[in-house]
């Protein structure tokens, strides 16, 4: 199976795989988004190491299963060859309703068929209140067009 765009990456299609990604993850479907992996995909995600796509979904349902109301932004950061970096913010409430901003950045490395086999991501999580939210899109689905990519603020 070929997922394009195929590595060699160029700016453009490195970001047309992030938003690819942003889109997916967006969807909050864990099979769906499970299948842009490699059959033995490995993830370290913040201190959870997961391999393969099986261990993909049962993570996935369990973060959507806590993550309420997720919205995510995913922007190019830098990238070379089969490689991409990716920062990225998503926000979310817990089933108290506390908000939260979620910072993170990832590295991602690509098989030949465009399937990503390596994820690595490290993130943060920020309590805010529900007027601090950025993100108000309808849930799950895609960010849309006039919906403008991550602000260079820290916060």
């Amino acid at each position: 199976m070929s997922r394009p765009p195929l590595p060699p990456f160029t700016r453009e299609t490195a970001a047309q795989k992030v938003r690819g990604a942003e889109d997916g993850w967006n969807s909050r479907d864990p099979v769906r988004v499970a299948q842009v992996y490699t059959e033995d995909s490995i993830w370290r995600n913040r201190s959870e190491f997961i391999q393969g796509r099986d261990e993909i979904v049962k993570f996935l349902t369990r973060k959507w299963e806590k993550e309420h109301e997720y919205r995510l932004i995913k922007q190019l950061w830098a990238f070379d060859n089969q490689f991409i970096a990716v920062k990225f913010q998503y926000e979310w409430h817990d089933d108290a309703g506390q908000w939260f901003r979620s910072y993170g950045n990832e590295n991602w490395e690509f098989n030949a068929e465009g399937l990503m086999r390596r994820r690595e991501a490290s993130i943060n999580d920020v309590m805010i209140k529900e007027s601090e939210r950025r993100f108000h899109w309808p849930a799950p689905g895609p960010r849309p067009a006039d919906v403008p990519e991550l602000a260079p603020v820290p916060r």
